[in-house]
C-alpha cells in the first residue's frame, strides 16, 4: 500500500511527464494499428489503453470523497444500462451490435462502456470547466464536445470490431442520444459541484480524438 501511494504521489510531481508519456502510447498505438503484423494485438488492448487513461486521470483530480465517488458510480450504472438496453432494443441509439474488440460482456454489453461513460463525461466537462461561462452553457457545449467525439469513433468503430451498425448505417438517433444522455449527466455533474478541474483533460481528449481521426485514413 505504501510502495503504490508513494508511486501515485511520485507521479503527481511530473505531470509534464506523463502528458510526454500518454502522447506517445497513443502515437505509438496509432502506428501499430497500420502495420499489419501487429494490428489485431494493438486492437485488442483498446479496454486496457482505457483503463489507463482513466487511472492517470485520477491520480490528477483534485479531491476524492464519497460524493465524488457516489457520482462516478452512477454514471457507470447508469451509462452501462443505457448501453445495455440500447444494444438490446434498438430504441435509444439505433440497431448494432458490440463487437469484440472492447472486452467481457454482461447482457451483450462490454462492462467498459460504463468506464467510458465516466472517461468521456469527465473529459469534456474538465477541458470546459476554465471557462468563465455559464454553467448551462458549459453543459451544451461539453455535450456537443461529446457528439463531436462520437462522430469520429463511429466511422472507426467497425474497422476495430468495437461495434457495428445494421446494414452499416449510423442513424441520427445515436448522435441525438448521445447528446441527451451527455446533458443529463454533465448536469448532475453540475449539481453535486463534482470537480473536474485536471492537469490532464486537455492531452488526454486531444490524443483520443486525435487517434481516431489518424485511423479514419487507414
Amino acid at each position: 500500500m505504501n510502495y503504490a501511494m508513494n508511486l501515485i504521489e511520485n507521479l503527481k510531481k511530473h505531470p509534464n511527464g506523463i502528458k510526454l508519456f500518454l502522447v506517445l502510447f497513443y502515437a505509438v498505438g496509432v502506428t501499430a494499428i497500420y502495420m499489419p503484423f501487429s494490428a489485431n494485438l494493438f486492437i485488442s488492448l483498446t479496454p486496457l489503453a482505457l483503463i489507463m487513461s482513466f487511472g492517470l486521470l485520477m491520480i490528477f483530480h483534485e479531491k476524492f470523497d464519497f460524493k465524488t465517488i457516489g457520482i462516478f458510480t452512477l454514471i457507470f450504472v447508469a451509462g452501462y444500462f443505457v448501453e445495455v438496453l440500447g444494444v438490446n432494443t434498438g430504441l435509444i441509439f439505433g440497431n448494432y451490435k458490440y463487437g469484440e474488440t472492447l472486452g467481457i460482456k454482461l447482457l451483450e454489453t462490454p462492462l467498459i462502456m460504463g468506464l467510458n461513460w465516466i472517461l468521456m463525461i469527465y473529459l469534456t466537462a474538465s477541458v470546459v470547466e476554465k471557462y468563465q461561462i455559464p454553467v448551462l452553457l458549459k453543459i451544451l457545449i461539453s455535450s456537443t464536445i461529446m457528439v463531436g467525439y462520437d462522430l469520429v469513433l463511429e466511422q472507426v468503430a467497425p474497422q476495430m470490431d468495437m461495434w457495428n451498425w445494421q446494414n452499416s448505417s449510423i442513424p441520427m438517433q445515436n448522435y441525438l442520444a448521445w447528446f441527451g444522455i451527455a446533458v443529463i449527466f454533465h448536469g448532475l455533474l453540475k449539481i453535486s459541484k463534482t470537480k473536474t478541474k485536471n492537469e490532464l483533460s486537455v492531452t488526454i481528449l486531444i490524443c483520443q480524438i486525435l487517434f481516431f481521426v489518424a485511423l479514419l485514413y487507414k
